[in-house]
């Protein structure tokens, strides 16, 4: 399975009824939903991902579960997303069909090169912007060190943090195939449209 180039990831976050928010941002043309919510149950989160990877069927987007491998294995997700603390990507990619996408998040030339090692299909980058979606203790390493990183591992990358719909075109132009957001969409009045035109602004 291959990373589309030009993608919206919208991230749920953690407020927000997932469902409803996963079904918005693919009306409004998102191509891959990652479905986080840190403090859910499995259960829940469980029953959700059944949810959100039926909707994602019906608009032929991928669905990606964060961190949580047991769930995206439980009920065949298109693939898992890992934080530099969680399992290695070489322990997923042992337990996954082959073709299953295992994103892992880096900050740095090293912590991609690692993950392409292991078995990563893409490479979640970030935090390209300052962002209030999730506490970070480091500064944003912004759009210059998206081609570097992307060099060091030969894979696609997904930028994220801070990206909104003045700064997702400069993100694609510094080397990125797609875009994450939580709160662009998920803050939004108007979440299928606050996706359409992030789907818009990368697509230009």
């Amino acid at each position: 399975m291959s990373l589309p180039r030009r993608l919206l990831c919208v991230i749920t976050d953690e407020q927000s009824d997932p469902v409803e928010l996963a079904r918005m941002a693919l009306e409004g043309g998102a191509g891959m939903v990652q479905l986080r919510r840190k403090t859910a149950s499995g259960r829940e989160l469980y029953e959700w991902a059944l949810r959100i990877q039926e909707l994602c069927r019906e608009h032929q987007a991928l669905f990606i579960v964060n961190d949580r491998l047991d769930i995206a294995l439980a009920m065949k997700a298109d693939g898992v997303h890992l934080g530099q603390q969680d399992l290695p990507a070489s322990a997923a990619r042992a337990l996954f069909d082959p073709g299953a996408m295992i994103g892992v998040s880096v900050s740095s030339a090293a912590e991609a090169a690692k993950a392409a090692e292991e078995g990563a299909s893409y490479i979640g980058v970030g935090h390209i912007f300052p962002t209030f979606s999730k506490d970070k203790p480091s500064e944003p390493i912004g759009t210059a060190a998206i081609r570097t990183i992307r060099k060091a591992a030969q894979l696609p990358v997904i930028a994220i943090g801070g990206i909104d719909h003045d700064n997702a075109a400069e993100v694609i132009r510094a080397g990125a195939s797609g875009i994450a957001v939580i709160s662009a969409v998920s803050d939004s009045s108007d979440p299928v449209a606050a996706a359409r035109e992030l789907v818009k602004r990368i697509r230009q």
